[in-house]
């Protein structure tokens, strides 16, 4: 069984926008697309770390803001097959709230 924390309101994030929530293990990405659906990926880009938080969303990507590479929302995979991933985490939306896997809190914080 899944234990979901709510961290906000879908309405908080704006369409096409992302924004960060801070953990004690690191940086969580959430973005909202034009067409309402939500993605939460380590707020760090796999080429040279940039805050993905920060970047332009388009479709079902974000570009990062550092060196404009393109990161996939559903896989958190990078453009170029060398640049590598950015971790996903599960999310979901739920009565206007957006609610995010607890594992991966539980997780970090045991690291």
């Amino acid at each position: 069984m899944t234990d979901w924390i709510d961290i906000a309101a879908l309405d908080d994030i704006p369409p096409r926008a992302g924004r960060v929530v801070r953990t004690t293990g690191g940086c969580i990405a959430i973005f909202r697309t034009h067409d309402d659906r939500v993605f939460a990926l380590d707020d760090r880009c796999p080429h040279k770390g940039g805050p993905l938080s920060e970047g332009i969303v388009h479709g079902h990507a974000v570009t990062c803001p550092l060196h404009n590479l393109v990161i996939d929302l559903h896989s958190g995979q990078a453009q170029g097959a060398d640049e590598g991933r950015a971790a996903t985490h599960a999310v979901r939306v739920e009565g206007g709230r957006i609610l995010l896997d607890a594992r991966l809190l539980q997780a970090r914080s045991a690291a």
